[in-house]
């Protein structure tokens, strides 16, 4: 079983706009600290931050330092982008420890991964189950993360009532239509949520 105590779970990403303007992307820590110092050069900004797997509003407490910021990202997210010193022992609310039986060189293929071997096999999990989705169960799900940002974003945009038509129809040339007079920063991550990009690239897989 693994042994080392330090734990890093899978990165989460998420964009943040003020306004149309998209004003940062990558992880809730990089994020989170960049909104930090936008704030004290546009004090009268206001952010609003979306995460990339689901498309639902986040909220980020950015009071104290980045040290501070960073531990209470670590507890509010706890699959977030932090890495855990927990000792090994009671697991964290929501984990269960069981016990794996692998080959050695199974073994040593997982310690070569980002993370440890408890990230890799996470991963690896969450891959099966994504691949196990039939393509309208994806479809469905890549639907309701890129109208969650939609309707916050863009709910006061023209043809918004048309473009989410489109948009569940899977109507990917009627909906580009429909929001090409819309903010490029908005339109292009909802897009990327919608895992279709400007290129017309393919909706299956996911984006992510």
């Amino acid at each position: 079983m693994e042994n080392n105590p330090k734990k890093t779970s899978t990165v989460r990403c998420c964009a943040a706009f003020d306004g149309a303007a998209r004003i940062a992307q990558g992880s809730y820590l990089d994020v989170a600290l960049r909104i930090k110092d936008y704030g004290r050069r546009n004090t009268t900004a206001s952010v609003l931050v979306f995460d990339d797997e689901t498309g639902a509003q986040i909220d980020f407490d950015l009071s104290g330092s980045g040290a501070e910021i960073s531990e209470r990202l670590r507890k509010q997210f706890p699959s977030g982008p932090q890495e855990s010193t927990r000792s090994p022992g009671r697991p964290k609310l929501g984990v269960e420890a069981r016990e794996v039986t692998l080959l050695p060189r199974h073994w040593e293929w997982l310690a070569e991964q980002p993370g440890g071997a408890s990230a890799a096999l996470r991963r690896l999990v969450e891959e099966a189950l994504r691949a196990g989705l039939s393509d309208k169960e994806l479809m469905r799900k890549l639907n309701e993360r890129a109208y969650r940002f939609m309707s916050a974003m863009a709910g006061n945009y023209p043809r918004f009532e048309d473009a989410s038509r489109a948009l569940f129809a899977n109507d990917a040339v009627n909906l580009k239509r429909l929001i090409s007079e819309w903010p490029a920063d908005v339109r292009e991550y909802l897009l990327k949520l919608w895992a279709l990009d400007e290129n017309n690239a393919a909706r299956l897989p996911s984006a992510h």
